[in-house]
C-alpha cells in the first residue's frame, strides 16, 4: 500500500513511529482521554459552536509534546513528508475552536517550550508554551510590566498571540497587533526542518492567525517600567452615572490598565474579592496608584460608592479575571437552566445609546463593557434562540455604528490575504490547522474593534 492510499490515521501512525525513532520515546501519546482533551477549547461558551464543534467530534490521531524549537521543526518535517496535518495548541483557553483538529492528524502541544528571559533592553523573550502568569512574574521581578495580558492569565504566550488580541493593558497599548510582539521565531511546514525569525512589521502574518502560517516557537514581547497598580471597585445606582465615570477614565494622566463595567444582572455571579451589591451596577478599574484618589473622587461626584481600593498586585489579577467575556462565562455557569450567547462589539453607542443596542435582540439583553483607547467594547449578552437569530443581529448592530466580531466562528479573520500569501511558502500543502484559513470569513468582522 502506497502512502497516497493510506488514511490520515495510518500516516499519523507512521509519523509517530518516526518521531519516536528520531527524537526518542515520550513525545507522542495516543491515550484516548488526552486526545479528547487536546481536541477542544472554551468554544463551548458559544451555543453555536457547541452544536458545530462539540468535544469529541474532531479528534487528533496523536498528541505530540516537543521540548524545544528544534524538536518542533523536526516534527513538522516528518509530518510534511507523510502529508499529516498538524494543529498547534497551547493551554486550550481559546474560545473559537481555533485548535480543533478538523482533519485529525497531530495536535502539537507546545507547553514544553516554556523558557523565559528578561533581556537587557527590558523586553521579554519566551518560549511559545510559557504561561503568561510566569512571564508576568519574571517581568515584575525585573521591574517591568508586560504590555498586555489576557483575562485568562494562565494562557500560554503563543496561544495569546496566535489566537487572542486584547486584554489587560489594551487601553494604553492596543492589541497584540500594535507593537506588542517585537520578534517571532517560526517553524514552517515546508519540509525544511528549520526555523526562521521575523521582527517589526514582518511579524504581522503570524499574529492572530491560529498557526496557519507557521508554528511560533519563541516570542519577544514589549514591556514598560513597572507601575504600582490598584484594584478599585465602585458601585452605582444607574447605567448613565457608571458609564459617565467609565468614559472619563480616558482623561486620567496615567491610563488605567483595565476598566470593566456591568449591569446588576451580571454582578451576582462575579467572583469578586469584595462583596458586590447585586442590585447595583459594578465598575472595576485597575488604576495606577497616583490616579486612585482621582478615580475615587469621580465615582463619588457621580453619585457612586467606592466599595474598595486594593493595592495588592494579586488583587489586580483577580479583577482582571472578571473582564472581557468572563462575566458571560460566570453568568452561564450560575444559570445553567438558560442558554446565553454573546456578541463582541465596539463603539460609542454603548455609552450614548445603550437602549438601542439592547433592542437589537429580544428578551433580556445585557451589556458588559470594557474601556478601549477611544470607545468602549461590549459583550452584548442575550438568550440564545438560533444561529440565524444571532447572525441577524450583526447588521442591526452595525447600523448603530458598532464594529462587530462574532465569537461563533473559527475562521482567520485578520490579514486574511496576507496570511494566504505567506502560507503559500510556509505551508504549501495546507497542512497547518486545516479549515481555519479561507478566502473570505463567512461572518463579517472588524479589526481591533474599539481599540484604535
Amino acid at each position: 500500500m502506497t502512502s497516497t492510499t493510506l488514511t490520515t490515521s495510518e500516516r499519523a501512525g507512521q509519523v509517530a513511529g518516526a518521531i519516536d525513532a528520531l527524537l526518542g520515546p515520550g513525545l507522542v501519546t495516543t491515550d484516548p482521554e488526552l486526545l479528547l482533551k487536546a481536541s477542544s477549547d472554551w468554544s463551548r461558551m458559544s451555543p453555536i459552536l457547541q452544536e458545530k464543534v462539540p468535544a469529541g467530534r474532531y479528534l487528533p490521531d496523536a498528541v505530540v509534546r516537543p521540548r524545544s524549537a528544534a524538536e518542533v521543526a523536526e516534527v513538522l518535517r516528518i509530518a510534511y513528508e507523510h502529508d499529516v496535518p498538524v494543529t498547534p495548541r497551547g493551554s486550550g483557553t481559546g474560545n473559537y475552536g481555533q485548535a480543533t483538529p478538523f482533519d485529525g492528524g497531530l495536535v502539537l502541544d507546545l507547553r514544553g517550550l516554556d523558557e523565559i528571559r528578561v533581556n537587557d533592553s527590558g523586553s521579554v523573550t519566551a518560549g511559545a508554551g510559557a504561561k503568561i502568569t510566569a512571564i508576568d512574574a519574571a517581568a515584575r521581578a525585573a521591574g517591568r510590566d508586560i504590555w498586555i495580558y489576557p483575562s485568562t492569565k494562565g494562557s500560554t504566550i503563543g496561544g495569546f498571540v496566535g489566537g487572542g488580541s486584547a486584554g489587560t493593558g489594551t487601553i494604553e497599548r492596543g492589541s497584540t497587533s500594535d507593537g506588542f510582539v517585537l520578534s517571532l521565531t517560526v517553524a514552517p511546514m515546508d519540509g525544511s526542518g528549520t526555523t526562521f525569525t521575523v521582527s517589526g512589521p514582518d511579524v504581522t502574518p503570524y499574529v492572530h492567525v491560529y498557526g496557519v502560517t507557521g508554528v511560533v516557537v519563541e516570542l519577544e514581547i514589549a514591556t514598560d517600567p513597572a507601575r504600582d497598580w490598584v484594584a478599585v471597585y465602585a458601585a452605582f445606582d444607574d447605567w448613565e452615572a457608571m458609564t459617565g465615570v467609565h468614559r472619563s477614565l480616558l482623561d486620567l494622566p496615567v491610563l488605567p490598565r483595565l476598566a470593566s463595567a456591568d449591569p446588576p444582572a451580571l454582578v451576582p455571579s462575579l467572583p469578586a474579592a469584595v462583596p458586590l451589591d447585586p442590585a447595583r451596577h459594578s465598575l472595576r478599574v485597575i488604576a495606577e496608584a497616583s490616579t486612585v484618589a482621582e478615580v475615587e473622587a469621580r465615582v463619588v461626584a457621580a453619585g457612586g460608592t467606592v466599595v474598595a481600593s486594593l493595592a495588592d498586585y494579586a488583587e489586580t489579577d483577580r479583577l482582571s479575571s472578571m473582564s472581557y467575556n468572563h462575566p458571560v462565562y460566570f453568568l452561564q455557569k450560575a444559570h445553567p437552566e438558560r442558554t446565553w450567547f454573546h456578541m463582541e462589539t465596539g463603539g460609542l453607542a454603548h455609552w450614548e445609546r445603550p437602549d438601542e443596542v439592547r433592542a437589537v435582540y429580544d428578551g433580556d439583553v445585557h451589556l458588559h463593557l470594557e474601556l478601549m483607547g477611544k470607545a468602549p467594547l461590549a459583550m452584548v449578552v442575550a438568550d440564545y434562540v438560533s444561529e440565524d437569530e444571532v447572525l441577524a443581529g450583526i447588521p442591526r448592530l452595525e447600523s448603530l455604528g458598532l464594529g462587530v466580531h462574532s465569537p461563533h466562528q473559527w475562521y482567520v479573520d485578520r490579514h486574511v490575504d496576507l496570511a494566504r500569501h505567506v502560507a503559500r511558502t510556509t505551508d504549501p500543502k495546507g497542512l497547518l490547522n486545516p479549515g481555519k484559513l479561507v478566502d473570505s470569513p463567512p461572518v463579517d468582522t472588524r479589526v481591533n474593534i474599539g481599540v484604535r
